[in-house]
């Protein structure tokens, strides 16, 4: 039985798993009220579900990239769980779980490009900067999680023979400049909790746990804050 968290993306999620398969989830589409609908939430399945807090074998979470603030939050609530509970914490990075759900949504969308296929996850970051990294069909890395300035020639390296799928709330940007013709934009709304959970499940099958003292969220780049002169 995994809890899992994600307070990263646009739609935050709690999500209950029972040997891999999702028995329950609740959604929050304001982002801005992350922090307090979480708690409350987390409280709200458990209950609906009848799952004791006793019960949960692990909380995991998207560790980052994405909001500053969501990302403080579900790190702060997942591992205060997990301290309580004396339970393992599992972090996974939001570009990879992103990644894993388009695989497994976009394929037969993406089915007319030619193979190679790699999957493009990119979150939005301000201005032409996203979040973003480039995966293949079996979630390998081919460019690792970074911060990005979108321009024409981006990805350029990672389109040698291949073709990407690019999808996110920041890809967007990149299909205003981008001018490969191997690259398809897929604006579809992804089962994030549900590629958490399944991702979570195989970790914990395989043991691959994070250092609840140490651990802290991905941020990519530092926090930027306007300040008037």
């Amino acid at each position: 039985m995994i809890l899992s968290i994600d307070t990263a993306t646009d739609q935050a999620s709690v999500t209950i798993a029972e040997n891999g398969e999702v028995i329950g989830t609740l959604t929050n589409d304001n982002q801005k009220d992350h922090a307090a609908w979480i708690q409350v939430a987390i409280n709200n399945l458990l209950h609906q579900k009848g799952v004791a807090m006793q019960q949960l074998q692990a909380v995991a979470i998207t560790a980052g990239p994405g909001s500053y603030t969501g990302l403080r939050v579900g790190m702060a609530t997942a591992k205060g769980l997990c301290f309580a509970l004396q339970i393992p914490l599992i972090t996974i990075n939001t570009l990879q779980v992103m990644a894993y759900a388009a695989i497994n949504q976009l394929g037969s969308e993406a089915s007319h490009m030619t193979p190679p296929l790699c999957y493009c996850p990119m979150i939005d970051a301000r201005r032409m900067e996203v979040f973003t990294a480039v995966y293949d069909e079996q979630l390998q890395e081919i460019v690792a999680p970074k911060a990005m300035i979108l321009d024409e020639l981006s990805f350029k390296e990672a389109l040698n023979n291949r073709s990407l799928v690019c999808f996110g709330n920041g890809s967007f940007k990149w299909k205003n400049v981008s001018r490969y013709p191997n690259v398809l934009f897929i604006n579809e709304k992804l089962d994030i909790a549900k590629s958490l959970a399944k991702l979570a499940t195989s970790m914990h099958l395989s043991q691959n746990f994070a250092n609840l003292a140490y651990t802290e969220p991905v941020y990519l780049k530092e926090f930027y804050t306007y300040t008037k002169k």
